[in-house]
C-alpha cells in the first residue's frame, strides 16, 4: 500500500472488504460504549422489536434491537468454536439487553482484526471497566489465552467525586486497555522517548545522591564485580585486589577506558565502582499502570468528550510498532492515532462510519502537517459526483450537510445549537485580515433538497444577525434566476484581497469541480473544529474518494 487511507463506512464491511490477511502490524480500537450508563441501564430487558441499530456521530450506546439481534446469530453459526461458546454463555448470563448487542456487535469486528493482524502483530482495545471483563473473555475466546500480554489501567482523570450522581463508591478515573498479540513472537521496543516514565524525586534522592565535582552531573556508583569468572577478570587494579570468590566484571582493558573516560567512582578503601549518570539513564521501563499521561487539554482537545489524548498513542505505537509499519484504527473518531501514526513515520488505515469524523481528522491532519499531508492518503467512501451527493442528501441529511461543509473547510455548527441562538446556521469559516486580532466569519447554510429566493432572504437575515462578513448558500439545485438577483442585492464586503460578495450561491457540482467561497484566505486562522455536534442521521452508504483539493 502506497497511501495511507481514511475510510468512510461501517468498519465491518472495510474489513472484510478492503483488509487483506495478515497485513497490519497494529491495531488500536477504542469503540464507542455507554461509559457514563449505571449498570440498571445497561442490563434491562428488552424484546428486540426496535429499528435497526444505528450507529451515531461519536455516540457511546449500543441497543439491542433487530440488528444486534443478527450479530448475535451471525456471532454464533458463523464464527464457531470458542467465539460461539463465547457469545452463547454471555446470552445465558446476560439476556437479551444492551450489553450483549454490544458484545455481539464486537465480536465478529475483533474476529477480522484478528485475520488482518501480522502473526507478529498487537492489538490493544481500548475499554471502559464497566464491559472490559466481558471484552477480556471475548478477546480469549478469539485470540487464545496464552496471547493475552497485560491488562494497562489509564489514569484519565485526577480525584473526583461522583456523589453529585447518586453514588455511594469510589470514584472511578481509570480506563481499562487490553494488549493482546497474535503470536509468542511479536514486536516490542523500549522506545527510549515513549517506553519509559521519569524517575520520582524520591527515588533520584536517594539512588543518585553522588554529584560530580565540576560537572555537577548526579550519579550513583556501581558494582564492578561478579560471582563468575569470564575471561580476563583476575587482575590487580590499582592496587586493590578482590578477595577470593570474586572476579572483575570487565576486562582490565574495559576497566582502563572507564577511567580515562572518568567514569569510575573509588570508595575510601580503594574499590572502584563504575559512575551510572542520572542523564544518561532513559527512566523507568513502563509498566501496565499509566498514570503519567493527561487527558488532551489546550491546543490538542478537540472538544471530543471522549478524546485520547496523543501521547497514549504514541507510546502504544512506538513501543509496538517499527518506522513503515502499518497502524489500523477501526474506531477512528477524532484521528488521534493516525495523527500518532503519521508522526512516528508508520503507515495507517483510519475507519469511520460517520462523514463528520472523516472530516474532522482531514482537517486535523492539515492543521497536524500542512497543505503537504494531503497528497499522502486517499478517502474512500465519500461521494466524488453529484449522483452520489444527492444519494447521500436523500438518505442521511445531517451527513450530506457534514460533508458538503467538509469541502469548503466549515465548521458544523453542533445540532442542539440550532434551535437557539445558531438557528439557521449550518457551518461557520473563522478568519482574520493581516496581523489584526478581530475575528471575522461566514455563515453557511447547507441545502439538500429544494432551494428558492427565501432561503436567500434568510441567509440575509442570519447574516446581518450575526454581523459576519460573508453569507453563503450551498445547494444541490442549480439556482434559479431569482435566487441570483436576490444574492446581488447582498452588496460586497471589501477586504485587503479584494472585493468579495455578501450573499454567495455554490452548488454541490460547482465544489466538486473545485470552485470554492470567494473571501480572504484561510491559512492563518487554525480550521480545526473546536464544537463536535451530535449526528442524528443513519448510517452513510459506502462511496468513492475526494480529497481536500475537490478532485478525484
Amino acid at each position: 500500500m502506497d497511501k495511507n487511507v481514511l475510510y468512510f463506512g461501517d468498519n465491518l464491511d472495510i474489513l472484510r472488504r478492503y483488509l487483506k490477511d495478515e497485513t497490519v502490524d497494529l491495531v488500536y480500537l477504542d469503540p464507542p460504549f455507554n461509559s457514563n450508563a449505571a449498570y440498571n441501564i445497561l442490563y434491562p430487558e428488552q424484546d428486540g422489536s426496535q429499528a435497526a441499530a444505528q450507529i451515531k456521530a461519536f455516540g457511546d450506546t449500543w441497543k439491542w434491537d433487530s440488528a444486534a439481534a443478527l450479530a448475535y446469530r451471525e456471532s454464533t453459526e458463523e464464527a464457531g468454536g470458542s467465539v460461539s461458546k463465547a457469545m452463547q454463555a454471555f446470552m445465558t448470563f446476560l439476556g437479551k439487553n444492551n450489553l450483549l448487542a454490544y458484545l455481539s456487535m464486537m465480536a465478529p469486528r475483533l474476529v477480522e482484526l484478528r485475520r488482518a493482524l501480522k502473526p507478529t502483530g498487537s492489538i490493544y482495545l481500548h475499554c471502559d471497566p464497566t464491559a472490559s471483563h466481558y471484552l477480556k473473555m471475548l478477546m480469549d475466546a478469539i485470540f487464545g489465552p496464552s496471547n493475552f500480554r497485560t491488562e494497562i489501567s489509564w489514569k484519565r482523570s485526577s480525584a473526583h467525586s461522583d456523589a453529585k450522581q447518586g453514588r455511594k463508591q469510589p470514584g472511578n478515573i481509570r480506563d481499562i486497555i487490553l494488549f493482546y498479540t497474535k503470536s509468542n513472537n511479536w514486536t516490542w521496543n523500549w522506545d527510549p522517548e515513549f517506553g519509559y516514565t521519569k524517575y520520582d524525586e524520591e527515588y533520584i534522592r536517594k539512588s543518585y545522591r553522588f554529584i560530580e565535582p565540576g560537572t555537577g552531573r548526579r550519579f550513583q556508583p556501581v558494582d564492578l564485580t561478579a560471582a563468575k569468572p569470564g575471561g580476563d577478570t583476575s587482575y590487580e587494579w590499582k592496587g586493590y585486589k578482590l578477595k577470593s570468590g570474586r572476579y572483575w566484571a570487565y576486562s582490565k582493558e574495559n576497566m582502563a577506558k572507564f577511567e580515562s573516560e572518568g567514569k569510575i567512582y573509588y570508595t575510601k578503601s580503594g574499590l572502584p565502582r563504575l559512575k551510572y549518570y542520572l542523564d544518561e539513564m532513559p527512566g523507568v521501563s513502563i509498566q501496565n499502570n499509566w498514570d503519567d499521561i493527561n487527558p488532551a487539554k489546550g491546543k490538542e482537545d478537540l472538544g471530543y468528550s471522549t478524546q485520547k489524548p496523543l501521547a497514549l498513542l504514541e507510546r502504544i505505537i512506538a513501543c509496538s510498532s517499527n518506522s513503515g509499519d502499518l497502524i489500523l484504527d477501526p474506531f477512528c473518531g477524532c484521528g488521534t492515532t493516525i495523527t500518532a501514526a503519521q508522526s512516528l513515520s508508520r503507515r495507517w488505515i483510519g475507519i469511520d462510519i460517520t462523514n463528520l469524523a472523516i472530516t474532522l481528522m482531514k482537517h486535523r491532519l492539515l492543521d497536524a502537517f500542512g497543505e503537504g499531508i494531503v497528497k499522502t492518503y486517499d478517502v474512500i467512501g465519500e461521494p466524488t459526483s453529484v449522483p452520489d451527493a444527492e444519494a447521500l442528501a436523500k438518505d442521511d441529511p445531517y451527513q450530506f450537510q457534514y460533508w458538503a461543509l467538509g469541502l469548503v473547510g466549515a465548521r458544523p455548527v453542533p445540532i442542539d445549537q440550532k434551535k437557539g441562538a445558531d438557528k439557521g446556521i449550518d457551518g461557520r469559516l473563522w478568519f482574520h485580515e493581516g496581523e489584526s486580532d478581530e475575528t471575522k466569519q461566514v455563515i453557511l447554510s447547507v441545502k439538500g433538497g429544494h432551494t428558492s429566493a427565501p432561503h436567500l432572504r434568510d441567509l440575509r437575515g442570519v447574516v446581518e444577525r450575526e454581523k459576519a462578513e460573508i453569507g453563503v448558500l450551498i445547494t444541490m439545485q442549480d439556482p434559479t434566476p431569482q435566487m441570483r438577483s436576490e444574492a446581488a442585492t447582498g452588496g460586497f464586503y471589501e477586504s485587503p484581497w479584494g472585493t468579495h460578495p455578501k450573499l454567495q450561491i455554490l452548488t454541490v457540482a460547482e465544489l466538486l469541480d473545485g470552485k470554492r467561497i470567494d473571501m480572504p484566505p484561510l491559512h492563518q486562522v487554525n480550521k480545526t473544529f473546536r464544537n463536535i455536534p451530535k449526528d442524528r442521521g443513519k448510517k452513510p452508504q459506502k462511496r468513492s474518494f475526494l480529497d481536500e483539493t475537490g478532485k478525484e
